[in-house]
């Protein structure tokens, strides 16, 4: 299948109960370089104005940081890229992985998969996607949840996967709202409904309970209108990605119960959503804070859906200010 172009803006709007002193934010919205997608065309603007710095985190995503020295009451991030995203190559035993619509269950299960895939986990790379993390750890409540739906992992990891993708799907209920990007991972297990993140951390912990290393993908899917297709109009979208002998690192939406193929756009990983959370900071004064989030993934031949901005954790840490920053403030 050719690739899909597609035109991504992500515009967050932080206010703040009173105007803040100075703010220092992290942003992770540059979609990864890889062999399933491609940038063609990145840019990002902050309002108030400040100088962007490029790096790389410890796990690969291309990163920006900010600082802004002086009083302001809001902060603007408008990300806006143009990237191509195909389909993954098919998959070993797993016909019909490159078909969007195929229902991703194998046939053919991979004779001696478990031992294949644990030599050739690499010890220092792999160790950290196989540990427990913030928001991905094991419990009494996923144990129970795992006996209840008979959970338990197969033949070989790749059918294991994609069978504990669709009995996820199956098992919990989508409803928008019900759950934080902060909310611990019980209580998706408790409730039976929650979000993308939920899914996701769901699966992780139970791939990692397995031997499989498992990492979490923060980005973007492109609402095809698909019969079950779930995700937050105007938001971000979370999935899994689980390490593979000969395939790699191999997305699955446990969100949707698919494959990620030519409708994800992948903007970072790590080991949760921690890690991978698209803007992260700390602001000096200010009380409390609200975000405002409004995403459009658009493709070439449609025109930008009119998505109302929705409300998220605004993820900032706030620090009061000594008396003598209070007195002279940052442009002093």
């Amino acid at each position: 299948m050719k690739p899909s172009k597609y035109l991504v803006e992500h515009v967050s709007r932080f206010e703040y109960d009173e105007p803040v002193q100075g703010s220092l934010m992290l942003l992770r919205l540059r979609p990864r370089d890889d062999g399933r997608q491609r940038v063609l065309k990145f840019n990002l603007h902050v309002d108030p104005y400040a100088a962007l710095t490029e790096l790389e985190d410890p796990f690969g995503n291309r990163c920006h940081l900010f600082n802004v020295h002086r009083r302001h009451g809001a902060t603007v991030v408008h990300s806006r890229v143009r990237v191509e995203a195909g389909d993954a190559p098919p998959l070993p035993g797993l016909p019909g992985s490159d078909t969007a619509d195929s229902s991703p269950v194998s046939e053919h299960p991979v004779p001696d998969g478990w031992e294949a895939l644990e030599a050739a986990i690499d010890p220092v790379d792999g160790w950290e996607f196989l540990q427990p993390s913030r928001y991905v750890r094991y419990s009494d409540a996923l144990e129970a949840f795992t006996s209840a739906n008979g959970i338990e992992r197969g033949a070989d990891p790749l059918s294991s996967l994609t069978e504990l993708s669709a009995r996820l799907h199956r098992a919990f209920q989508y409803d928008p709202g019900s759950t934080a990007v902060d909310s611990p991972m019980d209580h998706i297990l408790e409730t039976g409904r929650g979000v993308c993140q939920d899914y996701t951390h769901v699966m992780l912990a139970i791939a990692r309970s397995w031997g499989i290393p498992g990492r979490y993908v923060s980005g973007y899917i492109h609402r095809e209108g698909k019969e079950g297709e779930q995700s937050l109009p105007g938001a971000s979208h979370s999935w899994g990605e689980f390490f593979i002998p000969d395939a790699g690192w191999v997305g699955i939406d446990p969100t949707n119960d698919t494959l990620a193929d030519h409708r994800f756009v992948a903007v970072a990983v790590g080991r949760d959503y921690a890690d991978a959370c698209p803007t992260r900071g700390t602001v000096l004064g200010g009380g409390g804070s609200t975000l405002e989030v409004k995403v459009t993934v658009t493709a070439d031949d449609e025109t930008a859906p009119d998505w109302s901005p929705h409300r998220e954790w605004p993820n900032l840490r706030a620090v009061s200010p000594t008396p003598h920053e209070y007195r002279g403030g940052f442009d002093q």
